[in-house]
């Protein structure tokens, strides 16, 4: 695949201060530059676009035109096809073997999640890399705008992509540079999963027995490159229906139950945003009700989630929640049902784990800070983890996401491709000494 791409300075149809990045109309895979001198894209009315703080050996060029190559793919969650092919096009011409499996078949989606291996050089367990394929809505038509101060945004009316096409992009960018430079690495796997955005469903159906890595990197995380999640929650999601009994509202209404007033009073009872340090409770919706305003309701149904670092812990907050709403229908004579999921388990990578060791050695090689630090969000690395598989969620060139202001900047990029490169040769040279 040439992941190459045509830019277009579009004076008649963005904003004056962008550009617009984009494919050729229904030629996807098969893109060239048009600008013989790349400093032209980084270049508007002779102002640099971006300053690099020290010279770097990406391939800006292909790193770039990779990302919004991506980015323009629709991949929204269960409708991963023309990625996941992209992809495996790719991965097979830098010496992957591919292999997709039926989890789309589970979930009714167009694609399976992907498998990637490349066997080494060197002797060693294999690393492990991965990302997501689907995107967040709204994402059908992305756009991709170089802005004049160096980040890339969508036009506004959609997502960019960045989760998780930054991290791909990258990952995707080092492997072929380290190959072209012909350094020799260890065992590689490559996992990218559908159906992420929805609580990880792919990576939840994935069969972890065929993975032999130990350590793994997640490129899914906001926030400065040089930043890893060590520690994420896990997320309890419940529903609550409530049932009460229709009555009259004018002539009878002692005579019913009211299912909304027994759902307000559970509310009201619960403790909500942050439950000491390291749990937080919401409730996102309710609904029920009648249609009319004469009717006592006899129905409510409110939904909401807890998450903490502690899965004991927001068992224990849920059954909380459970027996309050109990008590307030059994004074009102009414009745209720929890249904209470757990789509994303708890996770700790210690801090002395291997994963961790490099990541931090190969900050300090780049000057990167090398911060550890807590994430409230899930990754597929929670379920990573409950099979063994530990490892750190790296910050990977994406900020505001999900979001239409979602951003990466092609500095972001180019550090976060460095990165990646220098955990695979610190990988190298670990196993040489």
């Amino acid at each position: 695949m040439d992941f190459g791409f045509l830019i277009w300075y579009t004076k008649f149809y963005t904003k004056p201060d962008a550009f617009r990045i984009w494919g050729s109309p229904g030629k996807r895979g098969n893109f060239s530059f048009q600008h013989s001198d790349y400093n032209s894209f980084l270049f508007r009315k002779g102002q640099r676009m971006e300053a690099e703080k020290k010279e770097t050996t990406v391939n800006k060029k292909r790193l770039v035109s990779a990302f919004c190559r991506l980015v323009s793919i629709d991949a929204p969650s269960f409708g991963e096809r023309e990625m996941a092919d992209a992809l495996t096009e790719e991965l097979e011409s830098l010496g992957f073997f591919v292999e997709e499996d039926r989890a789309g078949e589970i979930y009714g989606g167009t694609a399976g999640n992907l498998y990637a291996f490349r066997k080494g050089e060197l002797l060693g367990s294999p690393l492990l890399f991965s990302t997501h394929m689907d995107t967040v809505e709204p994402a059908l038509g992305k756009q991709a705008l170089l802005q004049a101060d160096g980040r890339i945004t969508s036009d506004g009316t959609t997502v960019l992509g960045a989760d998780c096409m930054a991290g791909t992009a990258a990952l995707l960018e080092a492997l072929r540079e380290l190959l072209e430079e012909g350094k020799p690495i260890r065992d590689l796997e490559l996992l990218f999963f559908i159906g992420e955005e929805k609580h990880l469903r792919g990576s939840a159906v994935f069969d972890f027995s065929k993975v032999k890595a130990r350590e793994s990197y997640i490129l899914d995380l906001s926030g400065p490159v040089g930043t890893g999640a060590f520690q994420a929650p896990t997320l309890a999601e419940f529903t609550i229906e409530v049932y009460g009994k229709a009555a009259h509202a004018g002539f009878a209404p002692e005579e019913g139950i009211h299912a909304v007033a027994i759902a307000a009073r559970g509310i009201a009872r619960m403790e909500l945003g942050h439950v000491g340090e390291e749990i937080t409770v919401n409730v996102g919706a309710i609904e029920g009700g009648g249609r009319t305003t004469n009717i006592v309701p006899e129905y409510c149904r409110l939904m909401g989630e807890v998450r903490g670092f502690s899965h004991e812990r927001v068992l224990e907050q849920a059954k909380k929640i459970e027996e309050l709403f109990r008590e307030e229908a059994g004074k009102a004579g009414g009745t209720v049902k929890m249904i209470c999921e757990i789509p994303i388990h708890a996770y700790t990578t210690p801090k002395d784990h291997e994963s961790v060791k490099r990541f931090r050695r190969a900050c300090e090689k780049l000057g990167l800070p090398g911060i550890l630090k807590k994430t409230f969000g899930g990754s597929d690395q929670n379920n990573l983890s409950l099979h063994g598989i530990h490892g750190l969620v790296l910050a990977s060139a994406m900020e505001q996401v999900h979001s239409c202001r979602e951003y990466t900047e092609v500095s972001a990029l180019i550090r976060l491709t460095e990165l990646i490169k220098a955990l695979l040769e610190e990988g190298r040279q670990t196993e040489s000494l």
